[in-house]
């Protein structure tokens, strides 16, 4: 049984003659008497009741017409869907990112594929990279916004495009020196730390302990909101990513060079091809970085990195 076949079933039953409904589909009256005769012969009865004074239904035909209505009905909704989709009228994009970036980049990301895209659904899940990648990996998320494993954090899976580095800066109630401090020099110095899982956390940790000493704590364990608010309260200095300081409004200074950062790329996971609402967010993305970098409002203390592609890349 096939659609055209109940289309043209269809026509004949609201023409109630067979040339009529040819002309109205637009086939020669000999195809739309096969493709009929075709479909009787498929359910095993007639349809139509033939007859010089015109085609009226038989049983049989009166029993099949409110589902061929349905059926015809249900495959035109299918084809809507589905431009809808690829036209980008409809969708989801499972979207994740560390809860700094949450905090800073990703809304104004969101904001900008929202208003070129609003029939898509957005799903933004907020986590440590570790835990990023592995819902990658699971297929729960399109695509991810991870700390690369030269920042400390777990290896990303191979579909990673590095974007952004960003310097990690010291935020403190206290005004700063103007000079910028050194890593050795936290030694001593009760800091606010983040808890486990944050990539800023081990990124800190490997930079103490390269210089040689284990850093102590005023308080341990907080997110992001707990530690800046910590860090207001006084209770110590906090090591956070440039982007969280350039909007918490606390006096900040980056370290004395080579300084303390890390490297944001893009993730995907290896095995699902992106589907077009994620690949639009993606484009999305990057074009709003490239567009910040062209007007120098890239958040104080990043940088746009050069894409595989371009020139600056292949150096």
């Amino acid at each position: 049984m096939q659609l055209q076949q109940l289309a043209y079933f269809v026509a004949v039953a609201d023409a109630r003659h067979f040339t009529r409904a040819a002309e109205l589909s637009h086939v020669s009256q000999p195809s739309l008497s096969q493709q009929i005769r075709s479909l009787e012969r498929e359910l095993g009865a007639e349809l139509f009741h033939r007859s010089r004074s015109g085609t009226t239904l038989t049983d049989a035909g009166e029993a099949l017409l409110p589902l061929a209505r349905r059926i015809l009905a249900d495959a035109d909704s299918a084809r809507r869907a589905v431009a809808e989709t690829v036209q980008l009228r409809r969708g989801r994009v499972r979207f994740g990112a560390p809860p700094s970036l949450c905090a800073s980049l990703v809304p104004q990301v969101l904001r900008a594929y929202r208003a070129r895209h609003p029939g898509v659904d957005l799903q933004l899940t907020e986590g440590g990279s570790r835990d990023l990648v592995r819902d990658l990996e699971a297929g729960q998320l399109d695509l991810a916004l991870v700390i690369t494993p030269g920042s400390g954090a777990a290896p990303a899976p191979p579909a990673v495009t590095p974007l952004l580095h960003e310097d990690l800066v010291l935020v403190s109630a206290e005004p700063l020196p103007r000079r910028r401090p050194r890593i050795a020099e936290l030694r001593g110095r009760d800091l606010v730390m983040f808890r486990e899982g944050y990539d800023v956390r081990e990124t800190t940790l490997a930079a103490c302990r390269a210089a040689g000493f284990e850093p102590s704590y005023a308080v341990e364990g907080g997110e992001m909101d707990a530690v800046l608010a910590a860090v207001r309260a006084g209770l110590g200095p906090a090591v956070v990513p440039g982007m969280v300081a350039a909007s918490a409004a606390l006096p900040s200074t980056p370290f004395a060079p080579p300084g303390l950062g890390r490297t944001i790329a893009l993730a995907h996971g290896r095995d699902l091809p992106l589907t077009r609402a994620a690949d639009a967010f993606r484009g999305t993305l990057l074009a709003y970085l490239r567009e910040a970098e062209r007007t120098d409002t890239l958040p104080p203390g990043t940088r746009l990195l050069p894409s595989p592609g371009s020139p600056a890349g292949r150096a």
